[in-house]
Protein backbone atom coordinates (compact mmCIF):
# COMPACT_ATOMS: atom_id res chain seq x y z
CA UNK A 1 0.00 0.00 0.00
CA UNK A 2 1.28 3.58 -0.33
CA UNK A 3 2.40 5.77 2.01
CA UNK A 4 0.13 8.51 1.08
CA UNK A 5 -3.16 8.13 0.48
CA UNK A 6 -3.88 9.09 -3.12
CA UNK A 7 -7.29 9.03 -4.80
CA UNK A 8 -7.59 10.47 -8.81
CA UNK A 9 -10.93 12.02 -9.37
CA UNK A 10 -12.20 12.54 -13.15
CA UNK A 11 -15.21 13.38 -14.87
CA UNK A 12 -16.89 14.19 -17.98
CA UNK A 13 -19.45 17.43 -17.92
CA UNK A 14 -22.32 15.47 -16.42
CA UNK A 15 -20.19 15.09 -12.96
CA UNK A 16 -18.58 18.25 -12.74
CA UNK A 17 -20.30 19.45 -9.76
CA UNK A 18 -20.55 16.27 -8.03
CA UNK A 19 -16.52 16.11 -8.64
CA UNK A 20 -15.73 19.31 -6.50
CA UNK A 21 -17.78 18.36 -3.91
CA UNK A 22 -16.64 15.18 -3.92
CA UNK A 23 -12.99 16.32 -3.97
CA UNK A 24 -13.18 18.70 -1.08
CA UNK A 25 -14.70 15.41 1.17
CA UNK A 26 -11.88 13.51 -0.20
CA UNK A 27 -9.43 16.10 1.21
CA UNK A 28 -11.00 16.49 4.34
CA UNK A 29 -10.53 12.53 4.39
CA UNK A 30 -7.04 13.01 4.68
CA UNK A 31 -6.52 11.87 0.66
CA UNK A 32 -4.46 13.64 -1.58
CA UNK A 33 -6.79 14.34 -4.41
CA UNK A 34 -5.06 14.14 -8.31
CA UNK A 35 -7.57 15.95 -10.30
CA UNK A 36 -7.74 14.59 -13.84
CA UNK A 37 -10.28 16.90 -15.03
CA UNK A 38 -12.63 17.78 -16.73
CA UNK A 39 -12.82 21.51 -15.25
CA UNK A 40 -15.76 22.55 -17.41
CA UNK A 41 -19.23 22.63 -18.82
CA UNK A 42 -17.80 22.39 -22.64
CA UNK A 43 -19.11 18.60 -24.02
CA UNK A 44 -16.39 16.27 -23.57
CA UNK A 45 -15.73 12.06 -23.82
CA UNK A 46 -16.06 10.62 -21.17
CA UNK A 47 -13.87 7.55 -22.24
CA UNK A 48 -10.92 10.10 -22.18
CA UNK A 49 -10.83 10.47 -18.80
CA UNK A 50 -11.38 6.87 -17.80
CA UNK A 51 -8.41 6.36 -19.29
CA UNK A 52 -6.38 8.67 -18.21
CA UNK A 53 -7.50 7.79 -14.60
CA UNK A 54 -6.77 3.55 -15.66
CA UNK A 55 -3.30 5.43 -16.63
CA UNK A 56 -3.13 6.68 -12.90
CA UNK A 57 -3.74 3.89 -11.33
CA UNK A 58 -1.47 1.67 -13.38
CA UNK A 59 1.56 4.24 -13.31
CA UNK A 60 0.98 4.31 -9.52
CA UNK A 61 0.63 7.97 -9.24
CA UNK A 62 -2.78 6.70 -7.65
CA UNK A 63 -4.23 4.17 -5.32
CA UNK A 64 -7.49 4.30 -6.10
CA UNK A 65 -10.12 6.69 -8.22
CA UNK A 66 -13.46 8.45 -8.53
CA UNK A 67 -15.23 8.28 -12.21
CA UNK A 68 -18.37 10.73 -12.86
CA UNK A 69 -20.13 11.17 -15.63
CA UNK A 70 -23.97 12.31 -16.44
CA UNK A 71 -25.19 8.28 -15.73
CA UNK A 72 -21.79 6.90 -14.70
CA UNK A 73 -22.73 3.93 -17.25
CA UNK A 74 -20.31 5.44 -19.87
CA UNK A 75 -17.54 6.02 -18.06
CA UNK A 76 -17.80 2.60 -16.33
CA UNK A 77 -18.02 1.01 -18.97
CA UNK A 78 -14.63 2.60 -20.30
CA UNK A 79 -12.81 1.90 -17.23
CA UNK A 80 -13.05 -1.73 -16.99
CA UNK A 81 -12.03 -2.45 -20.15
CA UNK A 82 -8.58 -1.84 -18.43
CA UNK A 83 -7.38 -5.34 -16.27
CA UNK A 84 -6.03 -3.55 -13.47
CA UNK A 85 -9.30 -1.75 -12.84
CA UNK A 86 -12.34 -2.65 -11.00
CA UNK A 87 -15.06 0.22 -11.48
CA UNK A 88 -18.36 -0.26 -9.24
CA UNK A 89 -21.30 1.64 -10.76
CA UNK A 90 -23.02 2.49 -7.47
CA UNK A 91 -26.06 4.16 -6.58
CA UNK A 92 -26.36 3.68 -2.48
CA UNK A 93 -24.44 2.90 0.43
CA UNK A 94 -24.81 -1.19 0.34
CA UNK A 95 -22.88 -0.85 -3.40
CA UNK A 96 -20.57 1.21 -2.32
CA UNK A 97 -20.16 -0.92 0.84
CA UNK A 98 -20.40 -4.49 -1.44
CA UNK A 99 -18.02 -3.14 -4.03
CA UNK A 100 -15.31 -3.05 -1.45
CA UNK A 101 -16.24 -5.94 0.62
CA UNK A 102 -16.75 -8.25 -2.29
CA UNK A 103 -15.06 -7.28 -5.40
CA UNK A 104 -11.92 -5.10 -4.23
CA UNK A 105 -12.99 -2.79 -6.39
CA UNK A 106 -10.01 0.53 -6.80
CA UNK A 107 -12.73 2.74 -8.83
CA UNK A 108 -16.16 4.26 -7.42
CA UNK A 109 -18.62 5.50 -9.91
CA UNK A 110 -21.73 7.83 -9.75
CA UNK A 111 -23.88 9.70 -12.05
CA UNK A 112 -24.00 13.32 -11.79
CA UNK A 113 -27.03 13.48 -13.10
CA UNK A 114 -28.36 10.45 -11.32
CA UNK A 115 -26.96 10.36 -7.84
CA UNK A 116 -27.64 13.24 -4.92
CA UNK A 117 -24.72 15.04 -3.56
CA UNK A 118 -25.64 13.53 -0.04
CA UNK A 119 -26.22 9.68 -1.41
CA UNK A 120 -22.97 10.39 -3.73
CA UNK A 121 -21.03 12.09 -0.41
CA UNK A 122 -21.49 8.97 1.69
CA UNK A 123 -20.71 6.23 -0.79
CA UNK A 124 -17.41 7.99 -1.10
CA UNK A 125 -17.50 8.15 2.41
CA UNK A 126 -17.77 4.13 2.75
CA UNK A 127 -15.85 3.34 -0.19
CA UNK A 128 -13.11 4.49 1.33
CA UNK A 129 -13.75 3.70 4.91
CA UNK A 130 -14.40 -0.54 3.56
CA UNK A 131 -11.75 -3.05 3.05
CA UNK A 132 -11.74 -5.72 0.77
CA UNK A 133 -12.85 -9.41 3.21
CA UNK A 134 -10.85 -11.83 0.95
CA UNK A 135 -11.10 -15.07 1.55
CA UNK A 136 -13.24 -16.60 -1.09
CA UNK A 137 -14.09 -13.16 -2.76
CA UNK A 138 -9.93 -13.20 -3.28
CA UNK A 139 -10.78 -16.02 -5.54
CA UNK A 140 -13.13 -14.30 -7.93
CA UNK A 141 -11.42 -10.77 -7.96
CA UNK A 142 -8.38 -12.65 -9.15
CA UNK A 143 -10.64 -14.00 -12.28
CA UNK A 144 -11.58 -10.59 -12.79
CA UNK A 145 -8.08 -9.41 -13.51
CA UNK A 146 -7.23 -12.15 -16.36
CA UNK A 147 -5.24 -14.22 -13.61
CA UNK A 148 -7.46 -17.24 -13.12
CA UNK A 149 -10.19 -19.50 -15.67
CA UNK A 150 -12.95 -17.51 -16.19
Amino acid sequence: MMSTKIMAIACDHGGIELKELLAKDLAASGWSVLDLGTNGPESVDYPDFAVTLADALKSGKAERGVLLCGTGIGISIAANRFPHVRAALVHDAFGARMCRQHNDANVLVMGGRTTGPEVARDCLKIFIETEFEGGRHARRVSKLSGNGPA
